[in-house]
């Protein structure tokens, strides 16, 4: 397993992280390989068909056609 040594870390940085690991009971390292693991980590290709009905609530009501138009019209 490879070792990875991070220079000139800002204090404010390592404070922070310090915290979060502490409040998720892992040591540094583990945080930051936690960390790494979720940002470059490999995902699942997230289909369209999962967004059907998301935000439905949010235009309960609302005419969809004519908030489109007058949204459009603003922009003159």
């Amino acid at each position: 397993m490879a070792t990875l040594n991070i220079k000139n870390l800002p204090d404010p940085l390592y404070e922070a992280l310090k915290a979060r690991a502490e409040s998720q009971h892992r040591s540094i390292a583990q945080e930051v390989t936690h960390l790494l693991t979720e940002a470059l980590g490999e995902r699942e290709p997230l289909s369209i068909l999962e967004l059907e009905g998301l935000g439905k609530e949010l235009w309960a009501g609302i005419d969809a056609v004519r908030h489109v138009e007058d949204e459009r019209a603003s922009w003159d």
